[in-house]
């Protein structure tokens, strides 16, 4: 018979912990004598070869299971044996400093699950970013049914992998409750597969914010865009996780400066990215194309980036400029169509064609000129108050 070291009666007793539930008192009963039949039994099963993984003690003294090269003492170690570096693993804590505190083999057991979908720890470090609860989710509950149904969304576990990085919680919404009713509504809408991935990718917030309701329907209706238009699924998903409350307001500020409901509508249908810009910035651009530049509001309606693009980085710099050149006298000018053009224009090939085609001299000052006018910091920023009235979309 072999001797049992302590580390050894006590691992074979945690094993057979669920066969035996007597007290001790039990098993040291004068009726069983010296040699209780469990103990005998006992030292029988020690007697067979150790084919679990060894037992270790966790922080709180417990015994668990562990790999051969050691246990992890702690989230950190378990992290880093996944694959996380130090750095990727700090940037992990700061974001979510609960995960310190993990349980290590709850926290193993999800790692696993991720590592076989192929995510790594520079992926990890994203998600965590985007979504620091992440982990505590329950990530198994219909696992395999999810990824079927993602996988043939999205054609291909790579595209599912992208998506996931996006939007880590593609793994914890409701499959039956949240993602298939809202992948339905878009497809009854007339949107194809290939049409609502790109969707999906882009706007993450996609399934939550979701909501189409007759009010809605109508919106699009009345923007007259077609289902075979390049525009439609903007136009459908931007008003569909937008409040309706904020189309309306939208809409309104638009009509304050000149534009009739059927024009504004209209501007949606062509340009729908405008549906994103705040009443703010609308407003701002608004008055600077309607009382700095001198256009018309119908210039707006012809040329929807007046609204898109940044005022302070690029309409006000370059219209200082071209009023610079007039000054200077100087050819190219900036003026009428070309203006339009101007604005238009990356900002390497504005610099060419308007600063870098004159003498070193005079390039120099227009440089200089230029690039103090992008400086001018809007007036009043510093001391501007954030009123905050909840997610707009």
């Amino acid at each position: 018979m072999h001797s049992l070291t302590h580390s050894n009666m006590r691992a074979r007793f945690i094993q057979l912990g669920f066969l035996f539930r007597a007290p001790d008192s039990v098993l040291h009963h004068p009726v069983f004598g010296p040699n209780p039949p469990i103990l005998n039994l006992c030292r029988y099963w020690a007697t067979f070869p150790v084919t679990a993984p060894p037992l270790c003690e966790t922080p709180d003294g417990a015994a668990s299971v562990g790999e051969d090269r050691g246990c992890p003492n702690n989230s950190g170690d378990v992290l880093r044996r996944w694959g996380c570096s130090d750095t990727e693993i700090s940037k992990i804590f700061h974001r979510r400093p609960a995960l310190r505190k993990a349980d290590v083999h709850c926290l193993q057991s999800k790692l696993n699950l991720l590592s076989e979908l192929g995510l790594t720890g520079s992926h990890l470090v994203r998600i965590i970013n985007c979504r620091p609860r992440f982990l505590s989710n329950n990530l198994k509950q219909c696992l395999d049914e999810r990824l079927e149904y993602l996988e043939a969304l999205f054609g291909s576990r790579e595209a599912l992998l992208k998506a996931i990085v996006r939007n880590p919680s593609l793994l914890t919404y409701d499959l039956h409750d949240k993602i298939k009713p809202v992948v339905d509504a878009y497809y009854q809408m007339g949107f194809t597969r290939k049409d609502l991935v790109p969707m999906l990718l882009s706007r993450p917030t996609l399934i939550p914010r979701t909501s189409l309701n007759d009010e809605k329907l109508d919106f699009i209706r009345r923007t007259g865009i077609s289902k075979d238009s390049k525009m439609y699924k903007y136009v459908v998903t931007l008003t569909a996780i937008s409040r309706i409350e904020t189309l309306h307001e939208k809409l309104a500020n638009l009509e304050k400066f000149g534009f009739s409901e059927q024009e504004v509508f209209g501007l949606f249908g062509r340009s729908p990215f405008i549906l994103t810009l705040s009443v703010d910035k609308v407003q701002r651009n608004m008055t600077f194309v309607l009382g700095t530049m001198k256009l018309s509001a119908k210039a707006v309606l012809d040329h929807p980036f007046l609204l898109l693009s940044n005022l302070e980085a690029v309409l006000k710099p370059r219209f200082l400029l071209a009023g610079k050149i007039e000054d200077m006298d100087l050819v190219p000018q900036i003026k009428g169509p070309l203006m339009l053009r101007a604005l238009r224009m990356v900002e390497m090939r504005f610099v060419k064609a308007f600063i870098k085609c004159h003498q070193n001299a005079v390039s120099d000052e227009l440089m200089e000129f230029y690039t103090n006018a992008k400086c001018v910091k809007r007036l009043a920023e510093s001391s501007k108050k954030t009123v905050y009235k909840g997610f707009p979309f």
